[in-house]
């Protein structure tokens, strides 16, 4: 693998754990594709930094468990917001 891919996937991972963002809010960040965030998180990481690798995985399981609630506030607001006009 190369040098700066894995660098990536390193920097992406202390990013995730910093912020506890999701993959679409890193990738938005890095200019990169969801894909490639999550690949560089759950493959190339692994290889790289298991305990980092595994670190991230709890924070985006967390995430994961979160998205139908975060999902629902967009709703709420969105409706909230055509009320208002």
């Amino acid at each position: 693998m190369k040098s700066h891919i894995e660098q990536r996937a390193v920097t992406i991972a202390k990013y995730i754990l910093k912020k506890q963002s999701t993959v679409r809010q890193t990738a938005k960040v890095f200019g990169v594709s969801k894909s490639t965030v999550h690949k560089d998180v759950t493959q190339r990481l692994e290889e790289i930094q298991p305990l980092l690798a595994n670190e991230v995985k709890l924070v985006l399981e967390k995430n994961k468990s979160e998205r139908h609630i975060r999902g629902g506030m967009a709703t709420k607001l969105k409706y909230q917001q055509q009320k208002k006009m």
